[in-house]
């Protein structure tokens, strides 16, 4: 039997004598688009924080296909196949649009921080970081600084990042919040693009885009996931519209 992408066991976060986390049990089968929805408060953040390895549990279970990875580093995590975004966009403002993607890449090319090697003339590097510009549709602005792009460009550029290091597990913090309707169109078709193939774990509030790209939604209410099914299923749950979408707001969605 293949293991699970990601597999949660019981798994619990406290702060304090707060508990966030109050033992959710989810897997994700690989290759599958998974999103996470739930009210704000619910604990999203965090679970995703857990996953990646910002947060240790206070007690549970993490597995990354099959292996265990709670309490681990995010970059040994990183290293094993799982790459995330964040809510808040995270690049390097001053430097520009292909040194952002090159960043990317060079750990998982082996180059790790040699800092020695002039990197500009290690061609195979080079052509990996335009072909991935290509991807994002950021091409044209291949020598433009970071900081200077289009919220939604920027955006594109961390996933380019978070694509770079050629992990098997992409999660993905709110992609597509504060984008216009134009742009979140743009968004899920390059999100559903640059996947393919992979296992995609997202937290997102449009609901058009959770059931625009999700073959699975889990819904995390008070810390507990209270349903997690397919798209046509969550949609007619009672539970689920009761506690956050309402009946209106699914039949919109």
């Amino acid at each position: 039997m293949t293991a699970a992408a990601i597999k949660l066991v019981e798994l619990n976060k406290g702060f304090g004598q707060t508990p966030i986390i109050r033992g959710v049990n989810l897997e994700i089968a690989k290759g599958e688009r998974h999103a996470i929805i739930g009210p704000n408060g619910a604990g999203k953040s965090t679970l995703f924080h857990l996953i990646s390895g910002r947060y240790t549990p206070t007690s549970g279970e993490i597995l990354l296909n099959g292996e265990r990875i709670e309490g681990r580093a995010p970059y040994d995590i990183f290293r094993r196949g799982l790459s995330r975004s964040f809510q808040i966009t995270n690049i390097f403002s001053r430097m520009s649009v292909f040194e952002n993607v090159r960043c990317g890449l060079m750990w998982t090319m082996g180059y790790g921080y040699a800092f020695w090697k002039v990197v500009e003339a290690e061609k195979a590097l080079n052509d990996k970081a335009d072909e991935i510009l290509e991807r994002i549709g950021l091409t044209a602005r291949r020598d433009t600084p970071a900081g200077v792009l289009t919220y939604a460009e920027q955006r594109a550029l961390e996933i380019g990042i978070t694509i770079a290091g050629d992990a098997e597990v992409i999660i993905l913090d709110e992609p597509t919040a504060g984008m216009s309707t134009t742009e979140t169109s743009e968004m899920i078709e390059l999100i559903r693009t640059v996947t393919e193939g992979k296992t995609l774990v997202m937290v997102e509030h449009d609901m058009g885009v959770v059931f625009g790209l999700a073959d699975k939604i889990s819904v995390l209410v008070y810390g507990r996931v209270i349903a997690s099914d397919t798209p046509d299923r969550i949609r007619e749950n009672a539970d689920v519209q009761e506690a956050y979408l309402g009946t209106e707001y699914l039949a919109d969605a």
